[in-house]
């Protein structure tokens, strides 16, 4: 199988009081294509960190990671968007949906930003697998958190992603809708093919992927 994803000594630090303060210490692993991947760790562990130097997001102070066969950090910011552009989806804990767009129009533009004719109607089809074609002429702020992160979840899957990064997913969710939504993002994980890479300080959710890795102090202890 493939590798999707390889981090190489993948370090960050910053000055903190005229001192250095290591956040992640040389982390090395590999991710293959249609894996599911959960990275857990406590507040502080550098797990967001790591999310944000995967995706290419942040630069590392040393390492690489190379997505799909390439180093993204061989590239500058505007060729990593580019990279990203081409392979990634991203869900995060705060949903980022646009408030003056519907569900169907936010998950609409990014297929209208590749040019896609058939926006609306692959932007309905994927509102429709998340449970909501009775949500689409609605706002952001007339749906619920458990709706508007599965808006974000069709607008992440949309474009067919070979890779989804979903930082804290279900942060600010109840137990049970979080549940339903690591299920979704697994169902269509498995569906699609699309490798998901996971970040929760939650055991029970991250049990769902199909690899556990454990930061602690920057490091990787398991």
């Amino acid at each position: 199988m493939a590798f999707i994803l390889q981090a190489i000594d993948l370090g960050k630090q910053v000055e903190s009081g005229g001192q250095p303060l290591v956040i992640l210490n040389n982390i090395s692993f590999s991710v293959e294509t249609g894996d599911s991947l959960a990275i857990l760790g406590a507040s502080g562990s550098g797990k967001s960190t790591l999310l944000g130097l995967l995706a290419g997001l942040d630069v590392p102070s040393n390492g690489t990671v190379y997505l799909d066969g390439v180093d993204i950090f061989s590239f500058d910011e505007d060729g990593r968007a580019r990279i990203r552009g081409r392979l990634a989806g991203f869900v995060f804990q705060s949903f980022q949906l646009l408030p003056a767009l519907t569900a169907l129009e936010n998950v609409m533009l990014p297929l209208e930003l590749h040019g896609l004719a058939d926006a609306r109607e692959r932007a309905t089809a994927a509102l429709q697998r998340v449970g909501l074609e009775a949500r689409l002429g609605h706002l952001p702020r007339h749906l619920s958190g458990g709706e508007q992160q599965r808006v974000a979840i069709a607008r992440a899957f949309v474009v067919r992603p070979k890779i989804l990064f979903a930082d804290e997913p279900t942060g600010n969710l109840d137990a049970v809708t979080g549940g339903q939504v690591i299920d979704l993002m697994q169902e269509l994980n498995s569906a699609q093919g699309t490798t998901l890479i996971l970040v929760t300080h939650d055991k029970s959710l991250a049990q769902k992927c199909g690899r556990q890795l454990h930061l602690s102090n920057g490091r990787l202890v398991s």
